[in-house]
C-alpha cells in the first residue's frame, strides 16, 4: 500500500528517519511538499530563495518525483493522500508553535489515515532532556551537560533510493492545485539544497574545524561552518555533521547543542516565542516614538556612526547573513544603547537572514535583551568600540562593509579623521550604558 512522506524542514533524502518509515512497508511513497501560503508571506524574500532552490535540489535527487502544491496543508494533504490511496501520511516531528497547531489541524483532517511522526531535525528533540522533577532546564551550561549524557543516535541509513517513489505525472485523483516549483531568481552568497549543505560541511571538516575555536569570532575571517541556512530548512541533520566531531570538536559541538537548548525552551514556552521568557521584563521601559523609530531605521541602514554595527548591519542587508558575533554586537546596541524593544530586531534579522530560524533567533535576541534564559541579567552591555577592536582587530570586516572607511588607517578610533560621508555616532555609548542600567534597576 502507498505512503505518503510530506517534507518540511527536511528538504534531504541522507539521514531522514521518516524517510525510512513511509518506505518500511515496502509499498511505493509519494514524496510531497506544500507551499504554504502563510509561511511565504512571513519568510523574508531570502529564505523563499533558499527555498525554491532547495526543492529544485531535493526534485532532482528524486528524479523529478517531487508533487509540489500550494495551498493550506490540512487541506492539500488529505487531497492527496486520498488521491494516491495512501495509507499514512509520514513526517518529521515539528516542535514549533505554528508547526504543532498546523499538524494537529493536518491530523485532524486527515481522520483514519495516520500521520505519523518520525525524529525530528536536531540531536535530541525537545522535550526529551529535563531535571530530574522532568521540569525543564532554564540555563544552558546544566542543560548541555545532561544533554551529552543523553546522547543520540547514529544517522539514518537513508538516501534516494531507499523507496520506491511514485511518479506524480501518473496520479489521476485530485491534484489540482499541483504547482510547478517557483523560480529562484534573487542572488544567494552561497549554494542551497542537500548536495550543497553535504558538500560544505565536508569542506569545513577538511579545512577549518581544527582552528575553529580559535578563529570561530573574528567576522573578518572565513572561520565558520556557514551551516545554519542548511540546518534551518534541513538540508543536513545535525546527527550527520556530529558524526564528524570527536572529542577535540567541543566548541562546534556546543554551537548545535545551543541549538537543540533554544529549540527545547520554546517547545516548552512557546509564548517566548514574541513576548519575554523572563515576564520581570515586561515592565522595563523601552522607546517607542517616533525619535526611537528614527534610530531604528538608522540601524536597519547601518548609519549608527558606530562602524562594528553598521558593518554588520550592511552585511546582512547585502546577504542576508551575519557572522554570530557580531550579532550580538548589534543586538546589545538596538536595546541597551538605543533602547528599543528587542522585538523590533527580531522581526526585522526574520524578515532579512537566509537562516532565520524562529527559536534561535528569538532567543538569541533575548539573551541580548537579557530577559531570555540566561544567569547574567540586562547588566551585559557590549562596547561597540572595543567589541571591534577586540574581533576585527585590522578592521578588515569593517572596511570590507563600510567602504567609507577604507582608507582609514584605525577604523576603531576615528576621532577628527572620521570621513565625512561615515555618519556621526547616533548616541553616546557610555551615556546609554548608564541609562540602560538605570532602566534595569528600575525593575527592583
Amino acid at each position: 500500500m502507498p505512503t505518503l512522506l510530506w517534507f518540511r524542514r527536511d528538504l534531504r533524502c541522507h539521514d531522514h528517519p521518516a524517510l525510512l518509515e513511509a518506505a518500511r512497508e515496502g509499498g511505493e511513497v509519494l514524496a510531497c511538499y506544500v507551499l504554504d501560503p502563510r509561511l511565504e508571506a512571513s519568510a523574508g524574500a531570502r529564505r523563499l530563495q533558499y527555498l525554491y532552490r532547495a526543492l529544485r535540489n531535493l526534485s532532482d535527487n528524486l528524479d523529478g518525483k517531487l508533487l509540489v502544491t500550494r495551498g493550506r496543508p490540512e487541506q492539500r494533504i488529505p487531497a492527496v493522500a486520498r488521491a494516491v490511496g495512501a495509507t499514512s501520511v509520514h513526517v518529521s516531528q515539528d516542535h514549533s508553535p505554528f508547526g504543532r497547531r498546523r499538524d494537529d489541524a493536518v491530523g485532524a483532517a486527515l481522520g483514519e489515515i495516520a500521520l505519523c511522526a518520525t525524529g525530528s531535525g536536531y540531536l535530541v528533540s525537545p522535550g526529551r532532556i529535563t531535571k530530574s522533577d522532568e521540569t525543564p532546564y532554564q540555563v544552558f551550561t546544566p542543560f548541555f551537560r545532561a544533554w551529552r549524557r543523553h546522547g543520540w543516535r547514529a544517522p539514518a541509513d537513508s538516501g534516494p533510493d531507499s523507496a520506491r517513489w511514485i511518479d506524480p505525472a501518473d496520479i489521476s485523483g485530485d491534484i489540482s492545485a499541483r504547482v510547478e516549483i517557483p523560480a529562484a531568481t534573487g542572488q544567494l552568497t552561497f549554494e542551497a539544497g542537500e548536495d550543497a549543505a553535504r558538500s560544505l560541511w565536508q569542506e569545513f571538516v577538511a579545512e577549518k574545524l581544527a582552528d575553529y575555536p580559535a578563529w570561530r569570532d573574528r567576522p573578518g575571517l572565513d572561520a565558520t561552518s556557514r551551516m545554519s541556512a542548511h540546518l534551518k530548512f534541513g538540508t543536513i541533520h545535525p546527527r550527520s555533521m556530529a558524526a564528524d566531531l570527536d572529542s577535540n570538536d567541543e566548541t562546534y559541538l556546543r554551537e548545535l547543542a545551543f541549538r537543540d537548548f533554544y529549540a527545547a525552551v520554546l517547545h516548552h514556552w512557546p509564548d517566548s516565542a514574541w513576548r519575554n521568557w523572563n515576564r520581570d521584563f515586561d515592565a522595563i521601559e523601552v522607546d517607542d516614538d517616533e525619535a526611537a523609530q528614527q534610530a531604528f531605521e538608522a540601524w536597519k541602514d547601518g548609519r549608527t556612526g558606530f562602524p562594528i554595527v553598521d558593518a554588520g548591519m550592511r552585511q546582512l542587508a547585502s546577504t542576508g547573513f551575519m557572522h554570530n558575533r557580531v550579532r550580538m554586537i548589534v543586538a546589545s546596541f538596538l536595546v541597551k544603547d538605543l533602547h528599543l524593544p528587542w522585538q523590533w530586531g527580531a522581526r526585522w534579522f526574520l524578515d532579512q537572514l537566509v537562516d532565520g530560524d524562529l527559536a534561535n533567533n528569538q532567543h538569541g535576541w533575548q539573551w541580548a535583551a537579557g530577559c531570555g534564559t540566561d544567569a547574567a541579567p540586562y547588566f551585559r552591555v557590549f562596547n561597540p568600540h572595543l567589541q571591534g577592536a577586540k574581533f576585527d582587530p585590522d578592521g578588515d570586516y569593517i572596511r570590507r562593509w563600510i567602504p567609507e572607511l577604507a582608507d582609514v588607517a584605525d577604523v576603531h578610533k576615528l576621532g577628527p579623521g572620521r570621513p565625512r560621508s561615515y555618519p556621526e555616532p547616533l548616541v553616546d555609548h557610555a551615556e546609554e550604558r548608564q541609562e540602560a542600567l538605570r532602566r534595569y534597576r528600575r525593575l527592583g
